[in-house]
């Protein structure tokens, strides 16, 4: 457990804080326990800090009224949804106050007419698609973790998912917010509208912000027609490059799929025996697809996909004929994350994203980058739109940590050189916060600072996540 030792000054501003958010918002909404806070210490990536003081709301005035009383007393504050980030955005690394987000999970509206929902912070993704589903709708973003992630935390993050190829990432669906800024005062960016180009774009600038600039506490979402059916097919290569080109190939055929996945070797050994997922021992790669529309042009397209695989090498393919098939095949990608502590008790999940053309040379440059070490590196993702998760996993020897870090320093460089970003989809929080300059210029580092020191001039939000210097 991480601690911070405070200084008396800093114990009295803080006692003086929990008094006066006792008295504003009542004692339930208010937790000091040590067994309280310890829940609201860490994330998914499994660093841990120690808030002083969690707080409940039920809206936004009780947003608006802590943050007023940490403005005043200069205490840290962090915005927690459902603790699903993979790069430290909801760790307290400072102490201070966590807001727990998870019971403002109002679906305030959904406007069918309009192709609009609007819902609280806590929202649960899955939640809000099957809301909408029963409309006919449709809410494209679509992490891994959508059956327990909220949509507060999907916007914090700008989270993308498996159909960002054919629909895009949280981002493009996001028309509106509902935002307390760190001195208390509530501002609204946006409309409810499909089109709005009236001044600057503010709902955009928030969006990715991962809470330091201020805290959502109502988001509208663009919605779309949900597709009249969706079908599923898995394609089994015995080399990882025929089925990159086989990815390669179906995007040329003029085909985006809902989903283009791709599992390499290791990922696959991995899963291999776990639960009841069965894959022969002659794949050494894999792709998963959706493709979604009319059965008449799900019918067409299938048949390029299946094409292209074929023409591309694959050992065999395997179409859904049932929704229990179906699942099946996605319970193997889905699998993954967990599957991969049984080759390593150590994982580093990096989410870089490259130019497609440059996938097959990345994940060559990968290999040679560990190719004396004894390290193992999994590769997995959204190959469609050049989004691939490279999970660097080690043991607990002697100097492993440090070589596996100095291994994602490596990688790291060599993304930027090939015109890649540093983060596809998972946010920067403190876990990426040393490569950001290795993406974005001086002057452009600069400009986001300033745009911070703007909302934030006491520093209050978030503290040591994206900045470090």
């Amino acid at each position: 457990m991480k601690l911070f030792k405070k200084t008396k000054k800093e114990e009295t501003k803080g006692t003086k804080a929990l008094n006066e958010l006792i008295r504003v918002l009542g004692k339930e909404k208010v937790l000091s326990a040590i067994e309280d806070r310890i829940c609201y210490s860490y994330d998914s990536t499994k660093q841990k800090a120690l808030p002083d003081i969690v707080i409940r709301p039920d809206d936004t005035s009780d947003i608006s009224n802590t943050l007023k009383i940490a403005n005043k007393y200069e205490i840290p504050v962090y915005a927690r949804g459902a603790g699903t980030g993979l790069s430290g955005g909801a760790v307290p690394l400072m102490g201070g106050i966590v807001f727990d987000l998870k019971s403002m999970n109002k679906i305030i509206e959904i406007c069918p007419e309009d192709f609009v929902a609007t819902v609280e912070p806590g929202v649960v993704t899955k939640d809000l698609q099957d809301e909408v589903a029963k409309h006919g709708l449709l809410y494209p973003p679509d992490p891994s973790s959508a059956a327990f992630s909220t949509i507060g935390g999907n916007v914090a993050e700008c989270a993308g998912g498996i159909t960002g190829l054919k629909y895009g990432v949280t981002r493009d669906y996001v028309l509106a917010l509902e935002i307390v800024l760190p001195d208390g005062s509530v501002i609204n960016t946006g409309r409810k509208t499909l089109r709005s180009v009236t001044g600057y774009d503010l709902t955009r600038l928030f969006i990715g912000s991962e809470g330091t600039l201020g805290i959502f506490t109502k988001i509208t979402v663009k919605l779309i027609p949900d597709p009249e059916r969706i079908d599923t097919l898995a394609a089994f290569f015995s080399d990882r490059d025929d089925a990159i080109d086989a990815a390669d190939l179906i995007i040329d055929n003029n085909i985006l799929p809902r989903t283009l996945e791709f599992m390499d070797q290791m990922s696959i050994n991995a899963v291999r025996g776990y639960g009841e997922v069965t894959i022969d021992e002659d794949v050494k790669a894999l792709l998963l697809i959706d493709i979604d529309g009319t059965e008449e042009s799900i019918r067409h397209e299938l048949s390029v996909v299946e094409n292209a695989c074929k023409e591309k090498k694959a050992l065999r393919t395997k179409v859904a004929e049932t929704s229990k098939e179906r699942d099946a095949l996605w319970a193997v990608r889905r699998i993954i994350s967990p599957a991969l502590y049984n080759v390593a008790t150590h994982k580093i999940n990096e989410d870089i994203c490259v130019p497609r053309s440059k996938i097959k040379e990345m994940l060559q440059k990968v290999d040679q980058i560990n190719e004396h070490h004894t390290v193992y590196i999994a590769n997995f993702g959204h190959i469609g739109d050049g989004n691939i998760h490279v999970n660097i996993m080690y043991k607990d020897d002697p100097g492993q940590e440090e070589l596996a870090e100095s291994i994602v320093n490596k990688i790291m460089e060599e993304v930027i050189a090939s015109g890649g970003t540093i983060s596809g989809e998972h946010g920067i929080g403190n876990k990426k916060s040393q490569f950001l300059e290795l993406e974005i210029s001086p002057q452009v580092f600069a400009i986001m600072k300033r745009f911070k020191n703007f909302f934030d001039p006491k520093g209050i939000m978030n503290p040591g996540k994206m900045f470090v210097t």
